[in-house]
């Protein structure tokens, strides 16, 4: 029987060769692979939340002027804000990657600061702290609402929540029991605070944020303020 061994000894050839390769030319698992592209993609993946919370802390230390962009409808009462000097003050920043203290001073009244926490399901809490001028706790304080979604890194909203709802019907603020507050921020432009209702009621007060202003006095029940850039 006349069988060639050429291909036989080809292949072996072959098996030799490849047996020698190093590990270094041998291609990485597929999982390697993707963790690898996921690790170099990782600051692009940040929730929308760590985003918005980062371009707020670069604010840390600093005070900004606001004014009034949007009231609807129109107070047919005399309005705490209208008139006054608003101040913003990014102020509570020893964990801003978790929490942030921004005092919101209106005129000589320094009773309210915007407390934001991020959860650990990624998203973020608004919480209005008011204080009396003695540093007490306000019998309306502490309200506010959850982020239900991601959001975007320059706006997130808060819908009222259980708790707020229930502190508003006690003290007869039946109103407020559809408040949907919400923050925009475009870093080095302008910060936004917005509160709106389903039955047409819209209040914005818009910051400058290219502009820095003296620092206010500390909120009521709160140190003596923070340097700017601390």
């Amino acid at each position: 029987m006349n069988i060639s061994l050429r291909p036989l000894s080809f292949a072996l050839v072959v098996l030799l060769a490849t047996a020698c390769t190093p590990a270094s030319e041998t291609p990485p698992p597929a999982s390697q692979t993707e963790a690898s592209a996921a690790s170099a993609a990782e600051p692009g993946m940040r929730a929308p939340v760590d985003q918005f919370l980062s371009a707020l802390a670069r604010h840390c230390g600093q005070a900004y002027a606001g004014r009034i962009v949007a009231n609807e409808p129109k107070p047919t009462t005399p309005d705490a804000f209208e008139g006054k000097p608003l101040v913003m003050h990014v102020r509570g920043c020893d964990d801003p990657a978790n929490e942030l203290r921004i005092p919101f001073h209106v005129g000589d009244d320094h009773s309210r600061t915007w407390v934001l926490t991020r959860t650990p399901d990624a998203l973020l809490r608004l919480k209005h702290d008011h204080r009396h001028a003695d540093g007490s706790p306000d019998t309306l304080t502490m309200y506010g609402g959850q982020s239900v979604e991601a959001g975007t890194p320059d706006r997130q909203a808060f819908p009222v929540d259980q708790e707020s709802v229930e502190l508003f019907e006690r003290e007869g603020l039946n109103a407020s029991v559809t408040n949907t507050w919400a923050m925009e921020i475009e870093p080095d432009r302008y910060f936004r605070y917005e509160l709106s209702r389903p039955g047409g009621r819209l209040f914005k007060v818009e910051f400058d944020l290219s502009q820095p202003v003296p620092l206010p006095p500390a909120p009521w029940g709160a140190e003596a303020a923070v340097p700017a850039g601390s």
